[in-house]
């Protein structure tokens, strides 16, 4: 099962090590592949798991887990930047009262309920949500501000394996130096941007965070935006967007609606 690190305003996935289903001792590893449909230009992904038994002898067993069919239009191969953030009706991703000591605000997990169940642990949705929840996990690299990477501490150096970019025209902290995936970038979010594309490679690079996100849209390179809008409206806190230095129209891709939250996949038109 996908675990979760929520940050300032941002989710972040991680992989973890499962039982199998059968209950039998070992390690889950998941992996995914991809290859694009020339005629049709559609993009397969395909998940796997594979269990390494404990016991010796028993080689790895991969079986697939789910495949998705989904639009070029919606992420084609070769890196592209995509902010993600679960935002109020009202244009919130913090809630009132944000600060060190109250991370998010007031209220800041109510934006995350959509992959929450009954007992708060964090989980897999069913249905359209879970291909969702899937699909962003498949990302090759990270780009996030520091106040979000300094709350949960870089993700302990480890954010679901891909390499961590942090601009900043401020050195990092002590515990970078044990964290080598983690980079910080003096030369602005351009520069930032173009080192995680190029690691990256044919995935995508993931943005977290509202200041990083108004940053990279004012010099044009924050390619797409996956919103979930939730329901409900906090009435203040921090916005996603609250200071741009001009209009920036946007084109739907794809909406993903469901009772919990309303995914909506946005491509920057240049």
């Amino acid at each position: 099962m996908a675990g979760i690190v929520l940050g300032l305003g941002a989710v972040g996935f991680f992989g973890s090590g499962d039982r199998a289903p059968w209950g039998a001792p070992g390690r889950i590893e998941r992996s995914y592949s991809t290859k694009v449909d020339p005629k049709w230009k559609d993009i397969y992904i395909d998940w796997h798991r594979t269990f390494t038994s404990r016991r010796s002898g028993c080689p790895p067993t991969t079986v697939s887990i789910g495949s998705i069919r989904r639009p070029a239009e919606v992420h084609m191969p070769g890196s592209v930047s995509m902010l993600y953030m679960a935002m109020s009706l009202d244009g919130y991703i913090a809630g009132p009262h944000d600060g060190p000591d109250n991370p998010g605000g007031d209220g800041f997990m109510r934006l995350h309920d959509w992959f929450v169940d009954a007992n708060g642990e964090f989980v897999r949705p069913s249905g359209p949500g879970g291909e969702l929840f899937d699909e962003l996990e498949t990302f090759g690299a990270v780009l996030a501000g520091r106040r979000t990477v300094e709350q949960v501490d870089h993700w302990g150096g480890d954010h679901h394996g891909a390499p961590i970019f942090v601009p900043s025209h401020r050195p990092p902290g002590p515990s970078v130096a044990n964290y080598p995936l983690v980079t910080y970038v003096a030369e602005g979010i351009a520069s930032a941007m173009a080192q995680a594309k190029a690691a990256a490679g044919d995935r995508f690079v993931l943005v977290h965070g509202a200041y990083t996100a108004q940053r990279a849209l004012a010099v044009g390179v924050l390619d797409e935006l996956q919103i979930s809008q939730i329901p409900v409206l906090f009435g203040g806190g921090r916005r996603l967007f609250e200071l741009l230095p001009s209009r920036i129209e946007l084109e739907i891709v794809r909406v993903v609606d469901t009772p919990q939250a309303t995914h909506i996949h946005y491509r920057v038109q240049r």
